[in-house]
């Protein structure tokens, strides 16, 4: 089944009891049991609701994984990855990640005995040089957020597959259409389904797809267990925007190439992120890894201000100063005061993400729009 048909038909039944094609929403916290365990394969909504499951299933197929595990958001699931390690373990992760990882990692799990070790990894095979026999998991985010730096998932694979160690994957920001990074040699891929894959900012969600069976039957008990499990409406949502994902994120991406190229040329900008450039590092790993470049577009400016980054965030009219991306309308941020606020600023700076930073989502509106919302803004 090709992806296209796979967005629409992939684990996706018509409903036994009434034959709509729709996936229903199950709202019910329990289910009746003819005797104590029989059931018809659900007993408690925690544990498994059959619009979850249907939701479930078809992200495995897009991911090409073997199963997927559902939770309430994109944070509940990076947190159930990280409680399969225990204290002493330690995480080697990309130092350009999103700032709620970060938060999580070193102000939560920190607390607990991990020790997170994040390095650049532009060049994949240099992380040789920082796994220890402590290393239980290997944390990436390609492109990264919100620099879109390019790493080769294939190539950190293969320098870390003799060592027992955990690779994964957060592909958010390229989407299933774009980017499979088990079919690269990962181990489990993250999504906030928030962003993409429910694609109308109308849901909070988050998903794991796992590529065996032994990682999918530990992540479902923590799924169980602790209980940050999406509802029911959550999960139909995302089902819903799913079906439309090849197409929105195609649109996003010609609008993304178009808009990169025209804050290239303004004389305010001083360096646009775009993985489809040329002479974006890594940008031959990003052809070779990703169908297309993304939607997403940082830029910073010559006047490198917090005041003259805001001039410009409250000036557009398409493009709303919020946080989130992914979505069908176009959103423009400040990383610094915003997404990424809990990263120390020397930290920060560190990895190129300055003070006027501003990253863009780019959404499907018409191009023209979005150009002369953006050529307005900047004056």
């Amino acid at each position: 089944m090709k992806f296209n048909t796979k967005v629409i038909h992939a684990g996706i039944e018509p409903d036994p009891a009434t034959g709509a094609i729709m996936t229903p929403i199950y709202q019910t916290s329990t289910f009746v049991q003819s005797a104590p365990g029989v059931h018809k394969g659900f007993e408690y909504a925690r544990t498994s609701n059959p619009t979850r499951s249907a939701l479930e299933k078809n992200l495995a197929a897009l991911e090409n994984g073997h199963d997927a595990i559902c939770f309430g958001s994109g944070l509940a699931a990076t947190d159930a990855i990280l409680r399969m390690l225990s204290p002493g373990d330690a995480v080697v992760a990309t130092n350009d990640i999103y700032g709620g990882s970060y938060r999580l990692m070193t102000k939560v799990f920190g607390n607990h005995g991990i020790k997170f070790n994040f390095i650049g990894l532009e060049n994949a095979s240099s992380i040789i040089d920082h796994i220890t026999d402590k290393t239980k998991m290997v944390w990436i985010e390609t492109p990264t957020n919100p620099m879109l730096n390019i790493i080769d998932i294939a190539e950190v694979c293969k320098a870390v597959k003799d060592h027992n160690i955990e690779v994964v994957v957060d592909n958010t920001f390229a989407s299933p259409y774009l980017q499979n990074p088990i079919d690269l040699g990962a181990d489990m891929v993250l999504h906030s389904a928030t962003k993409y894959l429910g694609g109308h900012s109308d849901v909070v969600h988050g998903a794991v797809i796992v590529k065996t069976e032994e990682l999918a039957s530990k992540l479902h008990f923590i799924q169980k267990a602790v209980g940050a499990v999406p509802g029911p409406q959550d999960c139909f949502l995302v089902l819903r925007g799913i079906k439309t994902l090849h197409l929105r994120v195609q649109r996003a991406c010609e609008n993304a190439k178009k808009i990169a190229d025209f804050l290239l040329a303004n004389d305010k900008v001083a360096n646009v992120y775009y993985p489809g450039f040329e002479d974006h590092p890594n940008h031959e790993i990003a052809k070779r890894q990703m169908k297309d470049f993304g939607g997403m577009v940082s830029f910073d400016l010559k006047e490198d201000t917090v005041d003259a980054a805001n001039t410009i965030l409250t000036k557009t009219h398409y493009f709303s100063l919020a946080e989130s991306l992914g979505g069908v309308e176009s959103l423009i941020g400040h990383p610094s005061t915003m997404t990424h606020a809990s990263i120390p600023r020397e930290e920060r700076l560190k990895i190129g993400l300055t003070d006027s930073l501003i990253r863009l989502s780019v959404g499907i509106e018409d191009i023209d729009d979005l150009i002369m919302d953006l050529k307005e803004a900047l004056g």
